[in-house]
């Protein structure tokens, strides 16, 4: 079995994951609703990439169980460049933008997750299927979070 990349795809698309929503963020901080939720969100991916390195080391596979992180100089920096844009009509179309790529994102790794489920089912691995029915959910929240954003957003912004 492949079980190996696909632990490994999950990892690496939770880890990508928690980074963009913690770059929208910081990018957009001026905007509290995403600042805040955005950062709850990606303390679930941090989560799940703690999970999977565990689940994976149970199968001989090596994983850091610590997610990335921007740097903390890069991170500020995107910060204080959202609180210098501010509410311009420029910044609603970066968050579009943003969301989108949040939103995409989100949407690849439930299919990792997905894949990862149906080879636990497979395999008839209940550990890493619990990891999936614990997981995924989140995931497919992450992914109407911005979905809903972006209709909220949307029409304010590309109609004005």
């Amino acid at each position: 079995m492949k079980l190996d990349l696909v632990l490994k795809e999950v990892h690496h698309g939770e880890n990508a994951l928690a980074v963009r929503l913690m770059r929208l963020s910081s990018t957009h901080s001026t905007d509290h609703e995403v600042h805040h939720v955005a950062r709850d969100l990606a303390a679930w991916s941090r989560q799940h990439v703690r999970e999977l390195a565990e689940a994976a080391a149970g199968h001989g596979v090596e994983l850091s169980p610590e997610p990335k992180e921007e740097s903390p100089a890069a991170a500020w920096l995107r910060e204080k460049g959202g609180e210098l844009v501010g509410r311009r009509p420029e910044t609603g179309l970066l968050l579009l933008r943003d969301l989108r790529d949040t939103y995409l994102k989100a949407a690849a790794v439930s299919v990792d997750w997905e894949l990862l489920a149906q080879t636990a089912q497979a395999a008839r691995d209940q550990e890493l299927l619990g990891l999936t029915e614990r997981c995924h959910p989140q995931t497919l929240r992450q992914q109407r979070w911005a979905n809903t954003m972006i209709k909220v957003v949307s029409p304010q912004v590309l109609t004005s």
